[in-house]
């Protein structure tokens, strides 16, 4: 099926995607916080697996909706997990109208998923993340980290110290680096991706598969045109296939040979669009976003702040400081704290993201996060977050004080993390809270639900068993050791 997209031809290539409002992009969204490590979601061959899991799930659906109890019976996972599913993709759906998006703690169940936009959350599953290179002395990093875990000999890329210690970013991936693995991958499924979306014409079997607008448009779950985002038109106006539509009149459905024609040219496109723009960066000022930043530099340099009106803000590379950004100071509307060690951070501001990697000895104060929070590879490091939910990845000796309407997800190495109930306030936090959609009268801080020590989209080997232990979980601070942290 994917072969017969693959093998045709189209006339409606572009003919350049240099003008930034017509490039290509990956929603970085399902990529950074829509992996989950659960092994029953994940396919050694996605496409044969699929194709009847989605047959079975919209036998079970309603509206071609389905809800934890059909995703339970068909990927034989547990209820729970399966709820975890669903509250997962909500957090990462493009579309802000969507019912799963706009679903209040509680009622998401009773609005389901739709199984297109299943599927695909399903089949990037199978993404392995890009790695962060190795430090050129791995003996003197291994010296300085404490060998706690019975694990660290088979885990020791994940411990933080690897990642952190090497004093320089230059050893993990750039953004740049990141944004073409993610479109090389799209590039190479996209046939697949497409055959998973597409119709057989009638009469005519599944050798003409054609796409109608409303299967394209479950497409913006993957992929974005311009600097705008979910906020700028519907993928389908960006398209040469839908553009003009009447909306007053079904638009003709479109061969998926020639759209995934359409899209690899798009992506080829982008990947050139994003190596011109490394090279010129190399030779003109620097941004953090796009380049790697010495962290020895940052610090010397004070703070780096970098912003854009589609990708994150980034802070990094803070040292021994204290630094503080208002929503007036935030562009967009995600945040990336990196490599900031013995600082405290305050990013007082209504966010849909935020993800913190690599940080040490910090206290980091968010204020109100209404889709995800990411915390991963840091050691030492004081939390505090009021958010729709966090997952928590290979951190050490790190206390969480949470407000969250869903249970936090701990994964990978962890050891000695602590949570304990959201402990600050500043003067716009509930004006933050209601823009976002966080309910404050929902904390499950004291729930952390534990998945596998090792994450299967890391594109490392591990020994047989590994997968299998389940992570560290969380203990509650003591209440005597409780404290209420003024901003």
């Amino acid at each position: 099926m994917a072969d017969s997209i693959e093998s045709s031809t189209s006339s409606s290539l572009p003919t350049t995607a240099r003008d930034p409002s017509t490039v290509i992009h990956p929603r970085r969204e399902p990529f950074e916080h829509g992996l989950l490590p659960l092994p029953k979601l994940i396919f050694s061959d996605p496409m044969q697996s699929l194709i009847p899991l989605k047959q079975k799930l919209l036998e079970l659906s309603a509206n071609q909706r389905v809800d934890s109890a059909a995703i339970s019976e068909v990927l034989q996972i547990s209820t729970n997990h399966a709820g975890l599913v669903l509250d997962t993709l909500a957090s990462v759906l493009h579309s802000e109208t969507e019912p799963l998006v706009t679903a209040k703690p509680g009622e998401i169940d009773s609005f389901g998923a739709d199984v297109n936009d299943l599927v695909l959350f399903l089949y990037i599953q199978s993404y392995k993340k890009l790695l962060p290179r190795t430090h050129k002395d791995s003996a003197a990093v291994a010296d300085v980290w404490p060998s706690t875990s019975a694990f660290d000999g088979y885990l020791s890329a994940l411990s933080p110290l690897q990642l952190v210690r090497s004093n320089s970013r230059r050893f993990m991936p750039s953004q740049a680096d990141e944004e073409a693995h993610q479109l090389s991958y799209l590039q190479k499924h996209m046939a697949n991706i497409l055959s998973l979306l597409a119709e057989p014409v009638e009469g005519e079997g599944e050798e003409s598969l054609v796409l109608t607008m409303d299967r394209f448009e479950h497409l913006g779950f993957l992929i974005q045109f311009g600097d705008k985002g979910f906020e700028g038109s519907s993928l389908s106006q960006s398209s040469p296939f839908f553009a003009n539509s009447d909306p007053d009149m079904p638009a003709v459905p479109v061969p998926a040979a020639q759209v995934h024609d359409w899209l690899v040219q798009c992506i080829a496109s982008a990947l050139e669009y994003i190596s011109e723009r490394v090279s010129s960066k190399e030779n003109g000022p620097t941004n953090a976003s796009d380049q790697d930043v010495p962290m020895t530099d940052a610090c010397t340099n004070s703070v780096k702040v970098s912003t854009s009106t589609r990708g994150p803000c980034f802070i990094e590379g803070i040292s021994k400081s204290s630094n503080v950004k208002l929503a007036s100071e935030i562009k967009g509307s995600s945040v990336k704290v990196l490599n900031c060690h013995e600082s405290s951070i305050y990013i007082l501001a209504p966010l849909r993201y935020a993800t913190v990697y690599g940080c040490s000895d910090a206290t980091i104060v968010l204020g109100a996060v209404g889709k995800a929070v990411r915390v991963e590879h840091c050691e030492r490091v004081h939390v505090i977050v009021a958010a729709k939910r966090i997952c928590i990845a290979n951190c050490r000796e790190c206390v969480f004080f949470l407000g969250v309407n869903q249970q936090p997800l701990i994964v990978g190495d962890n050891h000695k993390l602590q949570v304990a109930p959201y402990n600050t306030f500043y003067p716009q936090l509930e004006e933050h809270m209601s823009e976002v959609g966080i309910l404050p009268t929902v904390n499950r801080w004291d729930e952390p639900l534990a998945l596998g020590m090792v994450d299967p989209h890391d594109s490392l080997s591990h020994p047989a068993g590994v997968s299998d232990v389940q992570a560290e979980s969380a203990i509650r601070v003591d209440p005597d050791q409780f404290t209420n942290f003024l901003v």
